[in-house]
Formats: C-alpha cells, sequence, structure tokens
C-alpha cells in the first residue's frame, strides 16, 4: 500500500490521526502530515479507514 495526502484539501480534522497514529499526524495548524508512506501491514485497515472517514477526501491509496 502506497499512501498519498493531499494537504491543500485537508479540514483539520485530525480523524486520521486517531485511527492511525503511526501513519498520520498533525501539524501546528492540525493539517495531516505523512508519518510513512508506505505503512505495516498491520495499520492497512486503519489508513483505509482513515481514507474513508476523511471529510475532505484527502487521502488517497495506490496498490505499492
Amino acid at each position: 500500500m502506497r499512501v498519498e495526502v493531499d494537504q491543500p484539501k485537508c479540514v483539520a480534522s485530525g480523524q486520521c490521526v486517531l485511527l492511525a497514529p503511526d501513519v498520520f499526524d498533525q501539524d501546528d495548524d492540525g493539517i495531516v502530515e505523512l508519518l510513512t508512506e508506505h505503512p505495516d501491514p498491520a495499520h492497512h485497515d486503519d489508513v483505509r479507514e482513515s481514507a474513508a472517514v476523511c471529510p475532505a477526501a484527502a487521502i488517497h491509496l495506490a496498490q505499492a
């Protein structure tokens, strides 16, 4: 899995950080920061859920 984030679209809801804190973080303004582009398979379900619940659709997933 490869994760991409569209920071300009991010609305700083923080749902991704709550669901997958090993993959996502937030800067001082609450904007998503990607910690790892290729997360460990153990985190794939949480990353998929993060992408699904992102209110701005700022998280995109692709095959690695």
